[in-house]
């Protein structure tokens, strides 16, 4: 019979190391002056700052947090009572708000020296991840409607244009043919648009693609297609794997979503492209160990309020000569990647990002 290795402290030190290195919520260890000693994985994603130049630092540097919370923080150390703070908003050092649920309590290290935990869940990341699922639900509920919608109209569509045709071919007054021609072209219009509403009709192709030559590509495409004194400013981190994707209708998402900013800041302000690594981020109900953030910025003016909810809806714009079906299609090009688009709007600044898992390891692709 094997024998059994015994548990020593060093073992079980390190089984304790697995557990909090592997835990979505924050960890935060500090001494009894408030200066951090430990940070978990889940803290280093959350500052996005290497935990060798985080630790030492004071609490009060890390969080941004007022006087009556650092007091509180003192009584748990004083009396050893912890405490939980719901809905607690934060600054962090890059003043980035963030609001969490946070527990707070004593401990005393080998040395009997008092130390303080703080765990952390962040409740803007589990909103964020439900208000995805529900954007994501409503627009295929959305989509699948038009679909069907578009469907039936294409049929008397084609019979009405047909109809158009063969009567031009008994009209022997040229004039009269005038109407018949304005039939058929109307026909043909709503053809299109019919077309453009049901989106793309084929699988992505998918292979390893750079995301910063697909960002050179657009970049390319609308500078060449607008004579205009837009200026964009790159702001590309080099270390992104390549994700999987069809690198056409990637081109075609981002492209789309461009055009729009363009057309928001009249072709005269300032996109930013902005691309950025993401760990452990969840889109829908799909936790992915890596993914890209792709960022479009412009300065222009915002979305209105409101359409802001709808802004990925098909026919829904902001402009009166607007189809309202390019950011629908970039839509349903990127999560057929199984990807999302997110916007944040507010006056002076937009921002669509475009994020889009990474394979890592043996992941298989779809």
């Amino acid at each position: 019979m094997n024998a059994v290795a015994p548990i020593t402290d060093k073992t079980d030190m390190h089984i304790k190391q697995r557990v909090l290195d592997s835990l979505h919520s924050v960890i935060l260890l500090f001494d009894q002056d408030l200066r951090l000693r430990y940070i978990n994985p889940a803290g280093e994603m959350l500052f996005a700052i290497s935990a060798h130049r985080l630790i030492g630092l004071p609490l009060a540097e890390l969080l941004h947090i007022d006087d009556a919370m650092i007091t509180a923080l003192h009584e748990v150390l004083t009396t050893g009572h912890p405490i939980t703070k719901h809905e607690q908003k934060l600054l962090l050092l890059a003043q980035q708000e963030i609001t969490v649920d946070m527990i707070v309590t004593a401990m005393h290290n080998d040395q009997a020296e008092k130390e303080l935990m703080v765990e952390m869940n962040r409740l803007d990341r589990l909103l964020r991840i439900t208000r995805d699922e529900s954007l994501l639900a409503q627009q295929k509920a959305t989509r699948d409607l038009l679909r069907g919608l578009a469907h039936e109209v294409k049929n008397p569509l084609g019979g009405l244009r047909g109809a158009a045709q063969l009567l031009e071919k008994e009209l022997h007054d040229e004039s009269l043919k005038d109407y018949t021609r304005v039939i058929i072209e109307e026909a043909d219009r709503l053809q299109t648009l019919v077309n453009r509403i049901l989106g793309p009709n084929s699988m992505p192709h998918k292979t390893n693609v750079n995301i910063i030559e697909v960002l050179e590509r657009v970049r390319s495409l609308v500078l060449a297609e607008k004579n205009t004194s837009v200026n964009i400013v790159r702001d590309y981190d080099p270390s992104i794997p390549d994700v999987h994707a069809d690198p056409d209708q990637l081109i075609q998402a981002i492209l789309n979503i461009v055009r729009n900013a363009c057309q928001a800041i009249d072709d005269k302000g300032t996109i930013r492209i902005r691309t950025r690594i993401l760990r452990k981020f969840t889109i829908g109900q799909e936790n992915h160990r890596l993914a890209a953030r792709i960022e479009i910025i412009d300065n222009g003016p915002g979305i209105p309020d409101d359409i802001k909810e709808q802004i990925f809806f098909p026919m829904i714009t902001g402009r009166a000569e607007g189809t309202g079906l390019g950011l629908s299609i970039a839509q349903s090009l990127i999560q057929q990647h199984g990807g999302l688009i997110e916007c944040e709007s507010g006056a002076g600044e937009t921002i669509f990002s475009v994020i889009l898992p990474i394979p890592v390891g043996d992941e298989t692709h779809g």
